[in-house]
């Protein structure tokens, strides 16, 4: 995607977002479950996804997944004009819910010894990050995963006023950048911090920057010789048969089905369809399902992707105040926790891109998961934060029965 592309970051609040980046349908009623899924109804996960509905969100689909099978629940419609519902089985945009397997493939090759998550950036890429005050020599793998860097987040530092309006968008939904462009865009600006050098991988300043992942994949590849897309195919996708997951790389087009993305742009009172979309990389650039993401999720807190100590070394977490609309968040390597749920809290991360809202929740022996696609991204900060907090309640209700 450009630098001046149209992926959010992932914040509180969508016209926070909206601002960082600048890069109501009526009500509806849920359909019956596909025999074909054998899911268990559940009255009280359609009654929480029919409050996201009723916040002007367009369609909304919902999982909760455990050893005992899975639960779906679904509202609104895939499209505005023809009426149909969400499918079962809809692919969209993870957004930064990409962060997650990111982490994991850094973790896993700590794990191998072939990398130290205390070693620099300069280490692995030499003389890429420099410039304005920004020194890869003072910055650890640690850093980057945790985001404790003080690097800028290159859509924020790239944006512009021009960008995130329906207009905007029409120009830019194919655009592509590099990585290198991205970091360009990042550098242009002095940190926010510097790690401290006494200890910089246990900084504890935490500020959320898309900028970090961009160079974790790059570590990868530096480390592997090959593309961190590879290494996610074959570390991750290919073992758990994620097999409705897909990095799709530069292209704008979601596999269907799928249903319809629409955003509520800043000053405008109407949704614009925004389903074509360049969808970013290491930070932000994974497409999936409800079901391969709660798959995903059980198998990683489960301790199927990374060895005990690495997993322990993942939750391992700063305060990140502001990040969303819930108090006591902290955020680990490539995942975060809060309270709720049941009394060990909830693990997710969570990802919005042009159109998606993806967010999700995993108790901490990964025994549960929770995954919610939202086809609406409001920037109104009244519809969008009331849109955030019915989905937060879903996770939390379904989290907290086991």
């Amino acid at each position: 995607m450009s630098p001046r592309g149209p992926v959010i970051s992932r914040r509180r609040g969508m016209a926070a977002a909206a601002a960082a980046v600048l890069v109501g349908a009526g009500s509806g009623t849920a359909s019956a479950v596909p025999p074909a899924a054998r899911p268990r109804r559940n009255n009280a996960l359609q009654a929480d996804v029919d409050a996201i509905r009723a916040t002007g969100a367009t369609g909304v689909l919902a999982e909760v997944r455990s050893a005992q099978g899975r639960t779906l629940a679904r509202a609104g419609t895939a499209d505005l004009t023809a009426g149909r519902p969400v499918p079962w089985d809809a692919y969209y945009r993870l957004g930064s819910d990409t962060k997650p397997f990111t982490a994991t493939i850094a973790l896993q090759l700590a794990g191998e010894g072939r990398l130290a998550l205390t070693d620099t950036v300069e280490r692995w890429l030499p003389g890429v990050v420099k410039g304005n005050g920004n020194d890869g020599g003072k910055i650890t793998i640690a850093n980057l995963l945790r985001q404790t860097s003080g690097l800028n987040d290159y859509l924020a530092a790239a944006g512009g006023e021009d960008v995130f309006t329906p207009e905007g968008y029409l120009k830019t939904r194919f655009r592509a950048s590099t990585p290198r462009e991205q970091l360009e865009a990042a550098l242009s600006r002095p940190p926010l911090w510097v790690p401290d050098a006494a200890d910089p991988a246990e900084e504890q300043r935490w500020g959320y920057s898309n900028t970090n992942y961009v160079i974790v994949g790059l570590v990868i590849e530096q480390v592997t010789g090959r593309p961190w897309a590879q290494e996610i195919h074959e570390r991750i996708i290919e073992p758990l048969g994620l097999r409705n997951t897909l990095i799709p790389g530069t292209s704008a087009y979601v596999p269907r089905p799928t249903a319809t993305a629409y955003t509520q742009f800043p000053g405008s009172p109407h949704l614009t369809d925004t389903s074509l979309a360049t969808g970013g990389g290491a930070d932000g650039g994974i497409i999936s399902t409800t079901h391969d993401h709660a798959v995903f999720l059980r198998a990683l807190l489960g301790g199927r992707l990374l060895r005990a100590a690495q997993l322990s070394t993942m939750k391992r977490t700063v305060a990140a105040d502001g990040w969303i609309p819930a108090d006591g968040v902290r955020y680990g390597m490539g995942i975060a926790w809060r309270p709720g749920g049941n009394r060990e809290g909830i693990w997710f991360h969570g990802g919005t891109h042009l159109g998606i809202v993806s967010e999700s929740g995993v108790t901490a022996d990964g025994s549960r998961a929770a995954t919610t696609a939202t086809f609406t991204l409001r920037t109104d900060e009244a519809p969008a934060e009331a849109q955030a907090g019915a989905t937060l309640r879903l996770v939390d209700h379904a989290l907290a029965h086991q």
